[in-house]
C-alpha cells in the first residue's frame, strides 16, 4: 500500500501544480482543491488549511465562492486604501 502525503505536502503540491496562467494561488473550489481533498482523505479540507494557515505554512485569502490558497510569500499584496487615499490628498 502506497502511504499517503501529509496534509501539508499534499496542499502544497496542490497550489503549485493546480495554479493556472500567471496567479500564484489557487482557489479552493473553481480549482477543485477542496473536491480532491475530500476524494483523498475522505475529510474536510477546512480543518487542515486552516491549521497549515496558524502554523504559517500556507496563506488563506477570502475569495467569492471561498478562499484563495497561496504558499507564504507569494499571495498579491494590496495597497492600504487609507494610505492610498492620504498620498493622493497630498498628505503623507
Amino acid at each position: 500500500m502506497v502511504e499517503k502525503l501529509s496534509h501539508e505536502e499534499f496542499i502544497t503540491q496542490a497550489i503549485v501544480k493546480l495554479r493556472t496562467g500567471s496567479y500564484r494561488g489557487i482557489h479552493s473550489v473553481y480549482s477543485g482543491f477542496n473536491e480532491a481533498f475530500k476524494k483523498y482523505y475522505s475529510e474536510d479540507p477546512v480543518a487542515a488549511t486552516t491549521k497549515l494557515a496558524a502554523d504559517g505554512k500556507i496563506l488563506i485569502v477570502p475569495a467569492k465562492g471561498g478562499v484563495m490558497l497561496y504558499l507564504p510569500g507569494e499571495s498579491p499584496t494590496k495597497p492600504n486604501r487609507g494610505e492610498e487615499a492620504l498620498k493622493k490628498m497630498g498628505l503623507v
